[in-house]
């Protein structure tokens, strides 16, 4: 019980004071992305530099779930390069789907809280919504869409 206390806090921290929710300047790359079924609506901004995410910040509205999704994703994929960011979308996507190996949830860092998403349907894709965005996003820089 003392790790779900410490796990929604930390959920609730990133949803009432998100460090990367912003209006980038100049951003080199704006995706939306959306979730019909519940209303959630970001735009996630990025810059590179060559092949580092060298900024990233999102706007937008929704759940809770989304909006601190969204911002711990950005904490770990800020500094990293397109591929690792790659890695780190389909980690936690895994993890939502209940297929991490042991040992693999310490590379997401605070993104591990919503582990227990994956037991309410109807939240997982708030959760995924920012980390879907980022793949598509990522595979528009690279123009390999699809």
């Amino acid at each position: 019980m003392e790790n779900r206390t410490f796990y929604n806090e930390i959920l609730i921290d990133h949803n009432m004071h998100p460090g990367n929710k912003y209006q980038l300047k100049d951003p080199q790359l704006v995706l939306e992305g959306k979730n019909p079924s519940c209303g959630d609506d970001i735009f996630l901004q990025l810059t590179f530099d060559g092949d580092v995410i060298k900024e990233g910040s999102f706007v937008g509205d929704g759940c809770a779930i989304s909006q601190a999704s969204a911002d711990m994703m950005l904490d770990l994929v800020i500094g990293k390069t397109k591929k690792e960011a790659l890695e780190l979308s389909d980690l936690f996507l895994r993890m939502i789907q209940g297929e991490l190996s042991a040992g693999e949830e310490e590379r997401l860092e605070e993104a591990i809280c919503l582990q227990d998403i994956s037991h309410m349907p109807s939240r997982v894709k708030c959760a995924v919504l920012g980390w879907r965005t980022l793949k598509e996003a990522i595979e528009r820089a690279d123009g390999s869409e699809g």
